[in-house]
């Protein structure tokens, strides 16, 4: 895979980094959720990295509850167990991380210049190609274990989408010009960029992470309208904070940070 990363992070193990994660792929046919799936694993004591694909989810579902739609044979749907020693606090910054090693992995494997629209999508074109869900479990207060749920609309034709869905979603398959996309070849480079990523961010801290988002984020520099719990708000996309949180400036030069909600690009 390409590394021109490494000089911006001062990174010199890139080329002996040796993925370990791909042997824990296990491959199923259909499940009404891969994060269910991943979730009996890790409760059953899986190790880190362990993941669960599926060719087809019935009840397959996005953030806030949404149903995804995970046609059989078209995407990639895969949940992975992660382990972290970090505050429950923290946590977003795993939804951030994912995005960026999907969309590494896209751009790499298809052409297809994927961009991440905080906090959890990624587009091409200006439609959805992919969604990402990271659930936590609790013990004793603490994080016990996560979940990383990855929905890649990978060869969906235009006919596969549901009409509530044609105009906002698309495939790498469409914005790749018809060429078809090697499901196996994507899965294993997204395990290695996660595997990857995931190690540098428990040795170096959230700020290559952070720095890898703002370089493929399509929000920076938006306009934004914000849809949270406290009500709508807005402003203009200027960057993330050291959290992970979303920094908006009002028309006043006010800087504020949200950490939830859901945004619209003006």
């Amino acid at each position: 895979m390409n590394d021109d990363r490494k000089p911006a992070h001062g990174l010199t193990a890139r080329d002996s980094f040796v993925p370990g994660w791909q042997d824990r792929l296990q491959l199923l046919d259909s499940v009404t959720s891969t994060q269910e799936e991943a979730k009996k694993l890790a409760e059953a004591g899986a190790p880190e990295g362990t993941a669960v694909r599926a060719e087809e989810q019935t009840g397959g579902r996005g953030r806030m509850g949404r149903k995804w739609h995970s046609p059989k044979g078209k995407g990639i749907w895969m949940s992975i167990v992660l382990r972290p020693d970090l505050p429950l606090s923290l946590t977003p910054q795993l939804t951030l991380l994912t995005g960026v090693a999907v969309c590494t992995a896209i751009r790499e494997v298809t052409g297809v210049p994927a961009g991440i629209k905080w906090p959890n999508d990624l587009l091409a074109g200006g439609r959805k190609i992919c969604g990402i869900l990271l659930e936590s479990s609790l013990r004793e207060g603490g994080l016990h274990y996560a979940i990383a749920g990855i929905g890649i609309s990978a060869n969906l034709t235009p006919e596969d989408y549901p009409d509530d869905l044609q105009g906002v979603g698309t495939s790498l398959l469409i914005e790749g010009g018809g060429i078809p996309v090697d499901r196996e070849q994507l899965t294993r480079a997204v395990l290695a960029e996660l595997e990857y990523l995931y190690g540098l961010y428990l040795e170096q801290g959230f700020g290559p992470v952070k720095e890898l988002w703002e370089d493929m984020s399509v929000t920076l520099g938006r306009q934004i309208s914000l849809n949270a719990s406290q009500g709508r708000s807005g402003g203009r996309a200027v960057g993330l904070d050291e959290n992970g949180g979303l920094l908006l400036q009002d028309e006043a030069g006010n800087i504020t940070s949200i950490l939830s909600g859901e945004i619209e690009m003006i």
